[in-house]
């Protein structure tokens, strides 16, 4: 008989505290989902970027790219349409053409702020937005990148034209300076959440480059949160091609120490056949579970229906990701509520028995003195955000 899906239901001030580690598109989206949940989000971003409208203004200004920050903010963001709209429009003619007016503004506010990081909280200001976004190191970095065959490339922007000329799969990547200082409030964010949350986003340049800042991967360790890593839904031209869900992990290990975290959250949703195809021509695939090996790793696979399809394009899906973050976060933090449960503590984590009600036959149902919480079917939709 398999337990029944829990339902929650909580304000958002009391949701969990959650440090998400990563960067591209992958990070941004999860991002957007949850904030519907929780307002304790602290988006610890990587600043190896050195392509697109990113590459040119680390290059003509000095400074670290915005390209990936400026996604996280305005996926956190609280504005009027109008500013959200604004902070998206890329110029198509001219000097500018590609560049997005967002990047120009953080470009702006680094030229009068003391540091990147003080720009980056101004812009967060601005936006008004839910949590906060943190660079995870001010060190002007690259990332070097050698392949299986002893090939090496140096810059973000130059390994997929080298991984598909050399043909092999990436051995490990580096960052030049290596082991840079981490930013103080990065750490501080990972040594206070509840949940640390990997990735989604691309395995070598997105998530990895994080855990090769000095102190990141040694706050992981340190802490008692759950630690969980979203797997992307399809394999990477470029980057990941015919990788298993276990290859990610043994990458993620490799790249920092075992048991860095010991649960996978996957996607279950089928790809319809048409968006399949046309990964295929390109070389990527769906990513498969084999959840042995991933045992053998110490991890454990949770697989559930994440994916969408936007303009062909397979993405996770915002809301439903973030329903199944959060719901394995309160069912895996248990914590009987009884005398000593405190209100401003405790509000989020509580007791809850999914089995059968021994007097009704029904679902178990309790109440926790911030809000309520009900049953669902097995393998149902998951929680419920307030505000």
């Amino acid at each position: 008989m398999k337990k029944a899906r829990i339902s929650y239901r909580v304000p958002r001030a009391h949701g969990p505290k959650i440090a998400a580690i990563g960067g591209g598109h992958g990070l941004s989206t999860m991002l957007r989902g949850l904030k519907q949940y929780t307002e304790n989000i602290s988006a610890i971003v990587t600043v190896a970027d050195d392509g697109g409208g990113s590459g040119v203004l680390r290059q003509d200004l000095g400074m670290l790219p915005p390209g990936d920050i400026r996604n996280c903010l305005e996926a956190l963001a609280n504005t009027e349409p109008l500013m959200s709209e604004l902070m998206r429009y890329r110029f198509s003619e001219g000097s500018l053409a590609g560049q997005s007016f967002g990047n120009l503004f953080l470009a702006a506010l680094n030229g009068i702020s003391p540091s990147f990081d003080a720009a980056v909280r101004r812009m967060s200001q601005v936006l008004a937005i839910t949590g906060q976004v943190l660079p995870v190191t001010t060190a002007d970095v690259r990332l070097e990148a050698e392949f299986e065959n002893g090939a090496t490339v140096m810059g973000e922007s130059k390994i997929f034209a080298c991984k598909k000329k050399e043909d092999c799969r990436i051995r490990q990547v580096r960052l030049r300076p290596q082991r840079p200082q981490a930013l103080p409030e990065a750490l501080q964010a990972i040594r206070e959440a509840d949940m640390i949350i990997l990735g989604p986003g691309s395995l070598y340049t997105s998530v990895i480059p994080n855990l090769l800042v000095e102190g990141i991967v040694e706050a992981i360790m340190d802490s008692k949160a759950m630690r969980v890593y979203v797997c992307n839904i399809m394999t990477q031209e470029g980057e990941t091609e015919g990788y298993t869900v276990s290859d990610h992990i043994r990458a993620l290990f490799q790249h920092s120490c075992p048991g860095l975290f010991d649960l996978c959250l996957c996607n279950s949703s089928p790809v319809p056949k048409g968006v399949a195809a046309r990964y295929a021509a390109e070389g990527a695939e769906l990513l498969r579970a084999d959840q042995e090996a991933c045992r053998r790793l110490g991890v454990e696979v949770i697989s559930r229906p994440i994916a969408t399809v936007e303009n062909g394009f397979v993405r996770h899906h915002p809301i439903h990701l973030a329903q199944e973050l959060i719901l394995l976060h309160a069912e895996r933090s248990v914590r009987i509520a009884g005398d000593h449960f405190d209100y401003r503590k405790d509000a989020y984590r509580m007791e809850v028995d999914a089995g059968k009600n021994k007097d009704s036959g029904g679902p178990a149902h309790r109440t926790a003195p911030n809000g309520s919480l009900s049953s669902g079917g097995a393998g149902g939709a998951a929680g419920t955000a307030e505000g």
